[in-house]
């Protein structure tokens, strides 16, 4: 008995790998065994397999069973260690996908998908912008980095998480930066002071800049007068945090309404919705462009950021334009499709 306890207590402390081909030699073993003893009651290895399979896992249908003395002791000794043994591997399989859970919860896992957005630093922003890339794209992968220990979106399967310092190489790397398709840095909501909060948002940029230039990034910059910090690194977008809400509420204090155009124009869950269209080889002006986008219910309203393209409706459209209409989904797939 002594020497069964501390052959269990070994076995316990083996590699997975171990178990599993440990177990798997035993089952060959005892199926090799089982109809050298007994052919004429198995008559197959296929069905001292099924038998010895069986018998491990405390089945027993009964259909195959030892009839000499050989096959009974054979079928004690898959009972005293075969049995632990199938529960002891059982035991480690779920004790693997029970660790790989606690790595994702602790943001320990690396990311190895493409086409993927990033998302630093959690905040409540943060989270807005989650929920508004999983109405616009359902199966877009997600990945957050922030210095938590804890993944702050565990039950959506699409939304992966990262734990450590966003500046850091290695933390970028494990998120798979050089095959994203873009990223997006929001200012750390725990620093107050807002000249600190956007020296972490540059050094984040910078990093970011180093390793994967060619990455569409979208920064957050808490006080306007940093924006010029800012120019030396190829950042795509600036938003000011303050900047447009204060701005927004203004607007629709002056004029009833005003925020309703809006929030339209930045969710795609509900109303119109700013899209880019490919240009056309007809299209030679602005006006050509304007006149078919409108008789398929969509409004031309700027190239890339000239808003004032429908004062110049006689102007060529230049090669490198980039045209953008408010209209719904089902309209712009329709201007797609055709």
């Amino acid at each position: 008995m002594h020497f069964l306890l501390r052959l269990l207590l070994k076995t316990m402390h083996f590699k997975n790998t171990s178990i599993i081909l440990t177990a798997l030699v035993f089952i060959l073993a005892c199926s090799t065994l089982a109809l050298a003893l007994e052919p004429e009651t198995f008559h197959s290895w296929f069905n001292a397999l099924y038998w010895v399979l069986t018998t491990m896992s405390t089945v027993g249908y009964g259909d195959y069973y030892a009839k000499t003395a050989a096959g009974k002791l054979l079928t004690i000794f898959l009972y005293v260690f075969g049995i632990g043994l199938l529960s002891l591997l059982i035991g480690k399989v779920i004790d693997s996908i029970a660790s790989i859970q606690r790595q994702r919860e602790a943001g320990q896992l690396r990311f190895q998908g493409k086409g993927h957005f990033i998302i630093i630093n959690w905040s409540k922003k943060a989270q807005y912008a989650v929920d508004e890339i999983a109405a616009c794209l359902p199966d877009a992968e997600i990945v957050i980095i922030d210095e938590s220990d804890r993944h702050p979106m565990q039950r959506k399967s699409r939304v992966h998480f990262i734990s450590g310092d966003p500046a850091s190489d290695e933390v970028l790397e494990e998120a798979n930066l050089t095959e994203a398709r873009a990223a997006i840095i929001f200012a750390d909501s725990r620093i107050d002071e807002a000249a600190l909060a956007d020296g972490k948002t540059l050094l984040i940029a910078s990093s970011i800049e180093r390793l994967a230039p060619s990455i569409h990034s979208t920064v957050e910059i808490v006080h306007e007068k940093n924006v010029q910090n800012f120019r030396y690194v190829k950042v795509n977008e600036f938003v000011l945090s303050h900047d447009a809400i204060s701005r927004l509420a203004v607007r629709a204090a002056l004029q009833e309404g005003n925020s309703e155009i809006f929030s339209q124009l930045l969710s795609r869950q509900h109303g119109d919705d700013i899209y880019e269209v490919p240009l056309k080889p007809e299209w030679r002006t602005y006006g050509d462009a304007f006149q078919e986008l409108l008789s398929r219910g969509a409004t031309l309203i700027s190239d890339r950021g000239d808003l004032g393209v429908n004062r110049k409706l006689r102007e060529a459209i230049p090669p490198e334009a980039r045209l953008f209409v408010i209209a719904d989904k089902s309209t712009f797939d329709a201007i797609l499709g055709s």
